[in-house]
């Protein structure tokens, strides 16, 4: 028998597609750019920024998927390791404080779940109140000024510290968190209701899923994805600051954008996501090195997400078609 040659419409039905190509698109720009675009240490620092971003990514694509937004992350991101820190600087034990830390993390995403699926308030309103009410808490606690750890806190190194050389710790738990999550999505029964409640959620009740549910699990994993995120890069620089994590509920928002997922939800890719964080932290680090003025970096990623959005629904019409 012979076999099938893949057409243009084989690759565009790859909802990772999209982003492959801009990685690669970019990739080659800045290394003509930049000769130490492609050296080994600005290789580790992209995947570092890469990871910090792309394990928020994870969740924040999940919850997409499933039909809801999370916009308190970047505050989530801040707060695990204010939490985290003040309870070392308090002499508990370290491995407490990171439970502590993760649970409350996880509690916020269940208020975040409960609020808006028990009062019927759009996700994007409760964790718009609940991104300015625990940046409010940060600025409260902190005073504005960092929080820095009072001693040494051994067990940071395997959260952040360094693994050979340029390689940290940060990108070995994305990657492992990015294929737990990709075979939980793509794999199990959990994942085809996380479709189907994004998908089209009268459907999906009429089927027995339990909606509610899913898109409560899915609070959860992303605010808790978040605040681990953080603790990750608290264990690079050892300070927590009150504007930690600003932001990076857009850029999230971005890097699942990018990698193929519909704001409508139904559709999208974990691995696409984390493709998304990746190139985001390419042009990031490709601009800095091509010697643009920093504040072209949010203009770039804006044409970049629009640009994005515009081909992901030109492709899904045309794969649709």
């Amino acid at each position: 028998m012979k076999k099938e040659k893949l057409t243009l419409p084989d690759f565009l039905r790859i909802k990772e597609f999209g982003a492959v190509v801009g990685v690669i698109v970019f990739l080659v720009l800045f290394s003509f750019l930049s000769n130490r675009f492609l050296t080994t240490e600005n290789v580790f620092n992209t995947l570092t920024m890469a990871a910090e971003l792309g394990i928020i990514s994870i969740g924040v694509a999940m919850l997409i998927i499933s039909g809801e937004f999370d916009l308190s992350v970047g505050s989530v991101f801040a707060v695990a390791p204010m939490i985290f820190a003040t309870m070392v600087n308090a002499k508990y034990n370290p491995y407490l404080s990171l439970i502590v830390s993760l649970m409350v993390c996880a509690g916020i995403g269940l208020v975040n779940g409960t609020v808006t699926l028990r009062t019927g308030i759009p996700s994007f309103i409760t964790t718009l109140g609940m991104m300015m009410f625990w940046r409010g808490i940060l600025l409260a606690v902190t005073g504005g000024f960092p929080i820095l750890l009072s001693r040494r806190v051994d067990m940071l190194q395997y959260l952040g510290g360094r693994v050979y050389g340029g390689l940290r710790y940060s990108a070995i738990w994305f990657v492992v968190l990015a294929f737990v999550f990709w075979f939980v999505l793509e794999k199990t029964r959990f994942g085809n209701w996380v479709f189907a409640t994004g998908g089209n959620l009268g459907a999906a009740r009429a089927l027995g899923i339990g909606t509610t549910r899913v898109k409560l699990v899915n609070f959860i994993f992303s605010s808790v994805l978040a605040g681990f995120a953080g603790l990750t890069t608290f264990a690079r620089f050892k300070l927590v600051d009150p504007t930690f994590g600003q932001e990076l509920e857009l850029e999230a928002i971005a890097s699942a954008v990018m990698g193929g997922t519909l704001l409508t939800g139904g559709y999208g890719s974990v691995v696409g996501a984390c493709v998304g964080a990746f190139m985001i932290s390419m042009v990031r680090n490709g601009l800095v090195l091509a010697g643009a003025p920093a504040y072209w970096y949010r203009a770039f990623i804006g044409v970049i997400l629009i640009v994005a959005a515009v081909i992901n629904a030109r492709i899904r019409k045309r794969v649709a078609g």
